[in-house]
Parts: structure tokens; sequence; C-alpha cells
């Protein structure tokens, strides 16, 4: 620590800080623009000179390093005549527009111009003009001549989102904000150039022009997308929500949310939004219902169902992005009517998993504990469309000098500035994987290898892998979504169990969706034997309540899910979206979405984290807990009497949460037997997570959620005699369709890389399995 004297105020600072950082510890303001607390140090505004003394000219805050002894002053007539100086500069080319511009009123350059601009410029000449350059369907550019360089948003992609896609051209008056060859920036966060933006040269696309920042309410969120839970501000005008901006919450996501959380809303008022009850009728016709006649409806049918068949014909269908409120009422109203058939893990097929566990898998540390990691092994994830934020996380870990590895299908970039080592193979081989690194790190510390695991012949890539996770103090291994969705999810869950044992590591899961965490701890899940999800769309139950899920693009059983549905004598959906049920339900009562409903979701680190509603119910909606609740009256079942989703979320949580939350695996580690023929490697796109995020129009536009094809590496393609861009017929074990052949050389060898949530590979059905591809 170093002394230093700032506006006559004694403090101490680390050394190696810099003045602008000691200077907002003591609570002292320095203008500025380039400078941003998570960003690398650029100087390029000099808005924040500052006089120092004994140094003969002002000097810049931001990258003059404390020393021992330093007086600084911010405020003399020599730091202010240089404030004012560069603010005049800076306001030379700067179009004076501020009625039009949609930063007016949260504009940083607005606000440091009444202070330390002039009444009137001194600058005659023409004001350049800047082409406004395509970013794509998000960030609006109509305005780049109000850009003042700072480049905050050039360190944005290339430090946060680990991909330089802007960079400066030119120099002095002629520099200019681009993208590279002109392409349009792609990246999973690429909304927060906006937001660390000090002027209106970089905007929200969907939110232009649509309302002033103080015409706008604000309410604090919650996203549901992914297991982070980031913090959101939520902002309407006239109970319409017009945008989303990062709520700054270090514990969580900082002061960055993915594009994902950020342009979902886009999806709320399409014109697919239910927003009155609806009943079919024998002819197959839809009509609107009240209220009152829809849920009477629904109770008398399944009554009926419930006694001719019993029980136990009744099934549950939740899902990971609902509420911690809706799944917890979900379960006690499936248990209530006498069936133990409640699910929201519509991914999951393998049923042993659940034997497996011996609580409610969680990521096994706090969040910010994934920045210290020395050493990870990420498994069966594609991490950074799957949990942006983590990724980012993991992002800065890399850059202070932590190895990461990865056991994968497809050899997805994760933007690290280094992948220590990677072992790609085929889903059924990926537990092998696994078990090699195990065997690699008994033999490197002169153990006997489980005797599951005898004959094992461990390869380079393992050995190295082993190597590294044993080098390492902080060490972490974490199963992705994929590999909960795997047919042999439990044994690969055993072999990364018996990895991190032998490494000493941390055994964490980065579960999916925003409350995967929470349904779990809801009781949303089947017990004494009953049935999964998966069994249950297997096994076509007589009636099922199916909440926020769109069953063939949120379930394993795709298009096999809604023939299922359709097959049931009563199929309820709590939805949203029509288009979502019509197809398969027989009464469709609409619900809020998170933006409409207070609740809670539970991350992935496992953080309560509650919410109200930002916006009125759009039409007749209701939140879903609420019909949940009266669902549980008008069936005359006791434990339905709650008034508020908070009293429902304290029952849920009154056993605790630490005491559930477990990592541990009582399954014994194992091989799999190869697979002969292709497989398939499924991702789930990362706007193609759920229902609201498919709907929104801007981001459908982006190449992520560009129409699925075969995706193969070469020497696949070269086996079948096929070439880029063929169309090829593929088929599975449950359907078949066809698509456009892609050259993909990240994909594993034997493997067919095929996204799901579209309806175009809806009839494959699941994610995991063998296919057979053939030339249309």
């Amino acid at each position: 620590m170093v002394e230093l004297t700032i506006d006559g105020i004694k403090l101490e600072a680390p050394e190696g800080s810099m003045v602008i950082q000691a200077a907002q510890d003591a609570g002292v303001y320095v203008p500025h623009f380039c400078y941003h607390k998570k960003l690398s140090i650029a100087a390029n505004c000099r808005m924040c000179l500052v006089d120092v003394e004994k140094a003969p000219k002002p000097l810049p805050a931001c990258a003059t390093p404390v020393t021992n002894g330093m007086v600084v002053r911010t405020r003399s007539e020599k730091a202010i005549a240089a404030q004012k100086s560069v603010m005049e500069f800076l306001l030379i080319n700067h179009p004076l527009d501020c009625p039009v511009c949609d930063q007016g009123g949260e504009c940083q350059l607005q606000d440091l111009a009444v202070g330390y601009g002039g009444s009137e410029s001194r600058y005659e000449e023409e004001k350049r003009v800047v082409v406004a350059k395509e970013m794509g369907p998000l960030i609006s550019t109509e305005a780049m001549q109000r850009c003042i360089h700072c480049t905050r948003c050039v360190r944005t992609g290339e430090e946060i989102a680990g991909l330089q896609e802007v960079g400066m051209l030119n120099r002095g008056e002629h520099a200019e904000i681009t993208t590279f060859v002109g392409r349009a920036v792609e990246s999973e966060l690429s909304g927060n150039m906006i937001d660390v933006c000090p002027v209106g040269a970089l905007l929200s696309k969907p939110f232009h022009f649509k309302a002033r920042t103080w015409e706008l309410a604000r309410r604090h969120s919650v996203s549901p997308h992914d297991s982070l839970g980031a913090n959101l501000v939520v902002q309407s005008k006239m109970d319409r929500v017009l945008r989303v901006v990062p709520f700054e919450n270090e514990a969580v996501n900082e002061c960055w949310i993915s594009d994902r959380d950020r342009f979902s809303y886009t999806g709320l008022y399409t014109e697919d939004r239910l927003t009155h009850p609806m009943i079919r009728g024998g002819d197959g016709t839809w009509r609107e219902a009240s209220w009152s006649d829809a849920l009477q409806h629904v109770v008398a049918a399944m009554n009926a169902i419930r006694e001719k068949f019993g029980a136990d014909q009744i099934g549950g269908l939740g899902s990971p992005t609902a509420t911690t409120e809706e799944l917890a009422l979900l379960a006690r109203l499936m248990r209530a009517l006498g069936s133990e058939n409640v699910d929201f893990r519509l991914r999951q097929i393998d049923a042993r998993l659940d034997q497996a566990l011996a609580g409610t898998p969680w990521l096994g540390m706090p969040v910010t504990q994934l920045n210290e990691l020395d050493r990870v092994l990420v498994v069966g994830s594609f991490l950074r469309k799957d949990h942006p934020l983590m990724a980012q996380r993991l992002r800065q870990a890399v850059k202070a000098g932590a190895q990461v590895s990865f056991i994968d299908s497809a050899a997805d970039d994760p933007h690290f500035a280094h992948i220590h080592q990677r072992m790609t193979v085929a889903p059924s081989q990926i537990a092998n994987a696994v078990a090699e690194v195990a065997v690699a790190l008994a033999e490197a510390a002169g153990l006997a290898a489980p005797a599951e695991l005898a004959g094992v012949q461990v390869s380079a890539e393992a050995r190295r892998i082993a190597e590294s996770l044993s080098s390492g103090e902080k060490v972490a291994v974490f199963l992705g979504n994929m590999v909960v969705s795997s047919d042999n999810a439990s044994v690969i869950a055993a072999n990364a169990a018996e990895v991190a044992k032998a490494a000493k590591a941390t055994l964490g899961w980065l579960t999916a969706g925003g409350n995967t965490v929470g349904g779990y701890l809801a009781n949303a899940v089947p017990a004494n034997g009953a049935l999964t999800a998966e069994q249950m769309l297997a096994q076509s139950l007589r009636s099922y309540i199916v909440l926020h899920t769109e069953p063939a693009f949120d379930s394993d059983y795709g298009a096999r899910a809604v023939e299922t549905l359709k097959a049931a004598a009563l199929s309820v959906a709590l939805t949203p979206f029509r288009s979502a049920a019509e197809e398969w339900a027989d009464v469709m009562l609409p619900i809020a979405p998170f933006t409409e409903t207070s609740g809670s979701f539970v991350n992935a680190e496992g953080r309560v984290q509650s919410f109200k509603g930002a916006a009125a119910p759009l039409g007749e909606t209701r939140p879903g807990w609420k019909v949940l609740r009266v669902l549980g009256n008008l069936f005359q079942l006791d434990g339905f009497d709650d008034e508020t989703s908070e009293s429902v979320r304290d029952t849920v949580l009154a056993a605790g949460i630490e005491s559930r939350l477990s990592n541990a695996i009582n399954a014994k580690p194992a091989l799999v037997a190869a697979t002969e023929g292709l497989e398939r490697v499924t991702d789930v796109p990362i706007y193609r997570t759920d229902a609201l995020v498919r709907r929104a129009e801007p981001l459908q536009q982006t190449p992520a959620s560009v129409l699925p094809t075969a995706r193969m590496n070469a020497a696949t393609l070269a086996k079948l005699s096929l070439a880029d861009g063929d169309s090829v017929r593929v088929r599975s074990a449950q359907g078949e369709t066809v698509l456009p052949v892609q050259l993909d050389d990240t994909v594993a060898l034997g493997s067919v890389r095929i996204a799901t949530a579209f309806a175009e590979t809806a009839s494959l059905g699941s994610s995991f399995g063998q296919l057979t591809v053939e030339r249309v």
C-alpha cells in the first residue's frame, strides 16, 4: 500500500493502482470517458487530466500509477482548465443533436459537457460525417459521427467477449470505429458494447426511437435463460417492456449480461401471445373461455380420468425456466392428486442418473470463484453458448494463467487466449475419455486405478489433462448440459467424480435453464419409482399438465412428444404463447412470462434471487403460481392457501439450501462400449433455448440461429462420399429429415452435429443415438 493525498484527503491505495481508482475509492469523482473499471487502460480521451504536484503538466488519472507521497488535485485551476480544453476538442466534431439522440438523458458526454463545456462553440469549420456501419440486427450505428474514439467497445469485444470484431481505422480526425471486413458483430456478449459506449454512437437497434429514458419505469429482475441468473433492470412504458439492461452485481454477473438476456424481451408481444383461456371443442376448433369456465373444465375432466384410470395416469411437466414457486405448486398439485409423476428435466434421458445423485446437483462453488481457478476440466459443454457469462469469468481466469481443458464432441471455440488440451470424441466415448484422465491421474500418483477401469489405454491428450489438473491448487471439474442430456449421464458423472477425487478438485454441474437448482429444491422431480419426463412422454399417460414448455423443442422426444400429448385424453398447457400448445393441448391457460410475475430463481451456486413483475400481465394473462394455486382450491385439496409468491418460496426454502446441495455421486466408474455407425452430436443453439427466446425476432436474425445443417468433419464426409453443400436424408430411430451438409472439422470423427430446438430437426427426436445419412 502507498500513501497519497487527493484533494486534501489522505488515503492508502494498492501499489500499482491508478490515480483514478484511488480517487474513486475515496469518493472523489474524476471526469472520464475511456476509463472503465472492467477494461484495460487506454488513456484515449484525456478527460481525466489532473494536477499532480511537481509534474510539469496535467497527467491522465487513468494511466498514472500512485506513488508514495503523491499529491493530486482534481479541482485545481490547472486541472479544470485542462479538462475544459479536452471537452472542447471532443465536441469539435460531435453533432449537437441531443434532442433526437436515443442516448439523451443517460449520456456521459452530455452530463460532463454541462460541467466542462463552453456555452457556445468556437469551431466554425464543417463537422465530419461518418457513414453508418452494418453491425447486425442488435446494434445500431446510424450516428457513428457521435463517436469520441474512447475504444471502450473495442476493448469490451476483445477482453470480455474474447473476440476482436470491431476496431479503429485511420488516424486523427479520420479515425473511425468499424467492423472487420464488413462483417456483423456476432458475439453473444455484443450488447455490452452498447452499455459501455459513453455517447450515442452505438445504440440498441430493437429499442431505437421507442422511448426516452426518463419515460421508463424500472424494475429489478433476474434472467431465466441460463443458470447464472444474471441480474437485470427491466424498463417499461405504459406496461410494455421496451428495454433490458444489466443490474450490476459483482457476485453474479458483474456489470455484463448476454445478448440472450438483453434482447429476449422482444419476444414478449408477438402475435403469437396467448391472452385468453382457450378450450378445444369436440370438432377440434378453439374457443375463448372465461378463467372460471376453463379451470372448471380442467377440474371436471381430470377428476373423471383420476376416478376411472387412477391418479398415476396424470403427469406434470415443468421447465427449468419456470420459477421456484411455479414448480413447487406444480409438484404440490400432482402429489395432492395422488400422482408422483412430476418432472422439469425435459432433456434428461438416463434414468440411472437419479440414483447416482446424492442430492441437488449444483456448481459446487460461488460463481465468483470461477475467476480464481487455476486448473479446470470442462466435460460436455458448449460453454460459450450454454453459459456465456460463466465462460467470460473463465476467460479472465485464463488471462491470469489458468489452464482450461475440454472433453467434448464438438470443439467449439470458447474464445480463450489459450486452451490447454482438448479431447474431441464421439458422444458415446465421452465417459471413456473421462475414464482415461482418471487412470492417468492414478498412475501419476502411483496408485492403482479403479478396478472398473482396468485395461484403459491412456492417450497423450488425457495424460496432458491429468498433468494439468494434478499441478493446480484451485481445481474444478465441470459437467455441462450435454452430460445431463446424455444417455450415459450417470457413467460420465461417476467417472468425473473419480477424476475430481484423484485431482483433489471440486466437482460441479453447469446446470441448464435459470432454475434447475430451484426445481430440485421445489421437489419437482419424481419419487418412489414414479415416471421421469422422458418416461411420461414415452408411455402415453391419460392426462398431462404442461408448464412453460414447448415439448417439440424443449424435450428430448421432439415431435414424438407432441404426438404423445395429442393422444392423451386431456392435455392442459400453462403457457404464454399460443403456438407452443395449440397443436396438442385441449385447454390453454395464458400464464405470465418472467417479466409479468413475481417469483424466484435459484442459480447454479444455490443463490436465491427473487423479483417482482416489471409490467402488468397482458390481456387476461395470470401468474402461473396463482393459476396452480386456484386449481388446487378447485380440486378441494389441502395446502393451497398461499396468498403471495413469497409464502410459497418460504415454504420451499424452509428446510434450508446448503444441506440439500450435493455433488456426491453414488455410482462406480465404468466404461461404455463403443458404438458402431454415425452418432448424433446435439447442441441447443443459444437463441433456441426456450419459448421466449425463440420468439425474439432480432435474435433469430443472428448467425447463431441459422437453420440447422448436418455438420461433419472432412474424414467423415470422405467416408460417406459426401461434399460440403450436398443434401442428405438423416434418419434416427424416431424419424427422418432432409438437411444440407456442412463441413465442420470441429466435430468428432464418426459423428454428425445437428442442432435441436428447430422444427426442421424435431422429427429426429433424441439428442443421442445412431443416425444413418444418405445423399438425396
